[in-house]
């Protein structure tokens, strides 16, 4: 029996394969990288080579979903646009029914759950896309400000809470490896966004022109200038130089 044939039947051995499939369709995405620092998330992604007369307004990796959550993707644009529209709509609902704004761990779940309904019912198939959501949890009852969050979901309807994580890309073991052995608590905005940039610098060949970088901060969010990308950039790759220098002469 071909077990892949129908996403409702599990496999002898306790797969789903089309939910694998789904997974598949994630690792061959753009990569997609969250850091979460004292006070701010920082969202980069790798922007894969455009044709020549495509504005690359219309793509976009990087999505606001509320006025105080954003999402980034990796998997299949089509799908990520099909749930981002059905996470917004959820939004704008939760906003009319509480007159409040919904927490980014509220998305997270919602969204989860949409993933997960899609795995279980004969006639669908999973949205072949993984997330991660960046935002600011709420402020406490005691007065305290809301902390920076960051939340995966991914195919099979799973959420959870991350200090940094990568999705999408055929190198996310490495560049997980990476971020585990660098990341430090409590790091400022400059340093996050350091992190992440070195992180994409392991996958992007033509530095800042093939990423797209989102702070989000307690008071709004905004996509970083390529300039600013690409002074980071050559800091790195300068300090990278000096050090392959130092290694030479101390030889």
């Amino acid at each position: 029996m071909s077990y892949d044939r129908a996403i409702t039947v599990f496999s002898p051995d306790g797969h789903l394969f089309q939910v694998e499939y789904a997974m598949e369709a994630v690792r061959r995405g753009s990569t997609a990288i969250g850091v979460r620092g004292k006070d701010c998330v920082v969202l980069a992604v790798e922007r894969r080579a455009l044709a020549k007369l495509q504005d690359p307004r219309t793509i976009r990796k990087i999505v606001s979903v509320d006025n105080r959550s954003v999402l980034a993707f990796a998997g299949l644009t089509a799908d990520a646009r099909v749930l981002i529209n059905k996470t917004r709509l959820e939004a704008q609902s939760y906003r009319l029914t509480c007159e409040d704004a919904p927490s980014v761990e509220y998305l997270a779940r919602y969204i989860a759950r949409t993933q997960q309904k899609y795995t279980q019912r004969g006639g669908v198939r999973p949205f072949g896309i993984a997330t991660l959501i960046a935002g600011f949890s709420d402020p406490t009852t005691e007065g305290e400000e809301g902390k920076p969050v960051l939340y995966q979901t991914d195919p099979a309807g799973t959420h959870s809470s991350w200090r940094a994580q990568v999705i999408g890309g055929r190198n996310a073991k490495s560049l997980r490896e990476f971020l585990e052995k660098n990341y430090e608590d409590d790091m400022d905005e400059d340093k996050s966004v350091r992190l992440a940039i070195q992180s994409l610098l392991e996958v992007v060949d033509s530095g800042a022109k093939n990423m797209e970088i989102m702070i989000v901060k307690a008071d709004g969010k905004a996509f970083m200038e390529e300039s600013a990308i690409d002074a980071v950039v050559k800091k790195i790759e300068e300090e990278a130089e000096e050090s392959k220098e130092a290694k030479k002469s101390s030889d």
